[in-house]
């Protein structure tokens, strides 16, 4: 954790954009180019064009190469590569050392001790309470939050990782997963439930998502194996294939108290939402509407949305068109 090199920072920009990305730090002549395929290009390298070049530091560029006019999401793929490798390339001690101290914040595996020294070196106060903020490279902020922050690989790419205190100043990211509160000693949990929360978001309804909206579901969830069957999950799954009324029906039972209010929610009769009802309830093989069987439904709901999320993929160009600014990924995020 905490360990994302520049060769994948770059094999990532690279991939993205489908073209070879490339670094190189002022005073010196060589530079490492990795093409989309996360090979190093050891070939001669261009002269980086001005439009496809972006400087992340006083001493360090990036760029992409490629022969053709600018791609839409060549300008927020260049402007967040220079900020991971900026972060990664830190010339502070300070720097260094919150990339190897987050690292120990966030992983499972570190003891109690590692955990202490790491936060005193940070500034994380252990009598306090904090939350990890995750983002994709990508992601459009507003009012960006104060505290160490690190670029972390995951299992879902390179994360934007920032501690904030349990009650922070307001603040935007799009996406953006928000974790529970821990002491330094949970630091680990508010991480994982932050990349849950973060696969929930939805770009158009809701591109922040705070873990504390669903109660304890999300800290399951943050442990469960995503690449274990489910069969609550995957049976909503055969359910919403046969109606298309399903996921939303689910979404209103899950996010009401009573069937009339869910009814009222999706501006449907009493009747016709019972009659639906019942077809879940056949298809799920449990009523969803008594005792466990609504946290069942919306254990599977969540499940069924994760197993889905594309939130960490790449907006496409045409969110984008006729403007390269990632402000204008903002606007269409608020829908």
């Amino acid at each position: 954790m905490g360990n994302v090199n520049t060769r994948a920072l770059l094999a990532a920009a690279a991939s993205l954009a489908g073209c070879t990305a490339g670094f190189r730090e002022s005073g010196s002549q060589a530079a490492m180019r990795v093409s989309p395929r996360g090979e190093i290009d050891r070939s001669q390298a261009p002269t980086p064009r001005d439009d496809l070049l972006a400087r992340a530091g006083d001493d360090m560029l990036v760029w992409l190469e490629r022969d053709e006019a600018p791609f839409a999401n060549d300008a927020i793929i260049l402007e967040r590569l220079a900020l991971a490798v900026r972060i990664r390339h830190g010339r502070g001690q300070r720097e260094i050392d919150n990339r190897r101290h987050l690292g120990v914040l966030t992983e499972r595996n570190s003891s109690v001790e590692e955990r202490l020294d790491a936060a005193g070196a940070l500034g994380v106060v252990a009598a306090r309470r904090y939350r990890i903020v995750a983002a994709p490279l990508f992601a459009v902020w507003e009012g960006r939050p104060s505290g160490p922050k690190d670029v972390i690989g995951t299992r879902f790419g390179p994360i934007h990782v920032v501690v904030v205190p349990e009650i922070f100043e307001p603040f935007r990211a799009a996406p953006g997963g928000i974790g529970i509160a821990a002491s330094v000693h949970g630091l680990d949990r508010s991480f994982r439930s932050a990349l849950v929360a973060l696969r929930l978001c939805d770009r158009a309804r809701e591109p922040m998502v705070v873990a504390d909206d669903y109660g304890g579901l999300i800290d399951l969830l943050a442990d469960a194996d995503d690449d274990v069957q489910h069969g609550d999950a995957d049976s909503l799954t055969l359910v919403a294939q046969q109606h298309p009324w399903a996921l939303e029906t689910v979404e209103a039972l899950v996010t009401t108290q009573t069937v009339r209010e869910a009814a009222r929610e999706l501006n449907i009769h009493h009747s016709t939402l019972q009659a639906r009802c019942d077809t879940l309830r056949t298809g799920l093989g449990f009523d969803p509407l008594q005792g466990f069987g609504r946290t069942r439904l919306g254990t599977a709901f969540l499940m069924h949305r994760l197993s889905r999320s594309t939130v960490l993929d790449l907006p496409a160009p045409a969110a984008m068109t006729g403007v390269s600014r990632p402000a204008v990924v903002q606007e269409d995020w608020r829908g």
